[in-house]
């Protein structure tokens, strides 16, 4: 097997979001390779960072990694939508920064038995977590044509999903879908040649994108870590979360949004009408931070990521629907 290699993201602007700082400690809720927990660790040589993962192979790698500094490196299993529950059993509750990188690992994507790219042939794997939980042909052999292609059309955003979503199932009855290209083939045999010509992507990109965050229940961690994160930092603390594609940023952009929102009431009507009086984080970053074209030149795979970050005040953090009327 290959070794664990990824190249991490916008490094440089996710340091200066987080402003790391010694005697301080921060998580990690996805590790990977380590690439981003050992620049916290350098940035400020005494603090500590406690590194969440779902993939055991890459929590292996990143302890190879992260091994020279000791207890200053925490390593966890676990998704980062259990941050909460991962952090107190590892007896630090709440943190000084906490920083989420959404994409998938290059190792994961280059390794043909994880199932996640189809430039060559691997099974219809695709979890994250290849320990647990449904692998993408079970989840394919579990939905209706119509459930299907909901999960393609919604996950991925792809406007052919109905078609692919009734071609897939047929060759999964015809014996015709054993491997990520045998897949491949049958998406892009349903999107108009003149389409592909004109696109930028393969044409199986969007339903393998799908699938992925079906299988991995993406988008549901990446909620309920939104919802959680406040209450486990301390004032002043940051969170910086790194998406690639509309829907992942969409949700942080939104979120942090609510967050940064008050009323313009003064405190004691506020609390009156049921409105946040203060805003529970305060935005780091207005626009999200995108890489720099020498950090696409020499990692394409940064081309679509974004970085938002945000501050916690020290204002009690109300439930989004009690904090406003829309």
């Amino acid at each position: 097997m290959a070794a664990f290699q990824h190249q991490s993201v916008l490094l440089a602007d996710t340091l200066a979001v987080l402003t790391p700082q010694d005697g301080e400690v921060y998580c990690d809720c996805t590790l990977g390779g380590g690439g981003h927990t050992e620049a916290l660790l350098l940035a400020a040589p005494t603090c500590r960072v406690i590194g969440i993962d779902r993939d055991l192979e890459a929590l292996a790698a990143a302890k190879a990694r992260l091994e020279r500094f000791g207890e200053r490196g925490t390593l966890v299993h676990g998704a980062f939508g259990d941050v909460a529950e991962l952090l107190a059993q590892a007896g630090q509750p709440k943190v000084h920064g906490l920083l989420a990188d959404l994409g998938v690992s290059s190792w994961q994507l280059d390794s043909a038995q994880r199932g996640f790219s189809f430039s060559r042939p691997g099974p219809l794997d695709m979890r994250m977590d290849p320990s647990r939980g449904a692998t993408a042909l079970e989840l394919i052999a579990s939905l209706s044509a119509d459930a299907l292609a909901n999960v393609i059309f919604e996950l991925g955003e792809e406007r052919h999903s109905r078609r692919i979503a009734r071609a897939i199932l047929r060759a999964l009855a015809e014996g015709r879908l054993a491997t990520t290209t045998d897949l491949a083939a049958v998406i892009a045999a349903e999107v108009p040649a003149a389409e592909q010509r004109r696109s930028k992507i393969h044409a199986a990109t969007r339903t393998f994108q799908a699938l992925r965050i079906a299988v991995n229940a993406e988008l549901d961690q990446l909620q309920r870590l939104l919802t959680g994160f406040p209450d486990l930092l301390v004032a002043g603390g940051r969170c910086a979360i790194i998406s690639f594609h509309s829907l992942e940023d969409r949700l942080v952009k939104q979120r942090f949004r609510d967050l940064a929102f008050a009323s313009s009431l003064p405190p004691a009507f506020a609390a009156q009408e049921g409105e946040r009086a203060a805003a529970v984080c305060e935005l780091v970053t207005r626009k999200a931070i995108v890489a720099h074209d020498e950090e696409i030149a020499a990692n394409p795979r940064a081309r679509s990521a974004r970085l938002r970050a945000t501050r916690r005040t020290d204002a009690p953090n109300l439930p989004a629907q009690a904090s406003f009327h829309r």
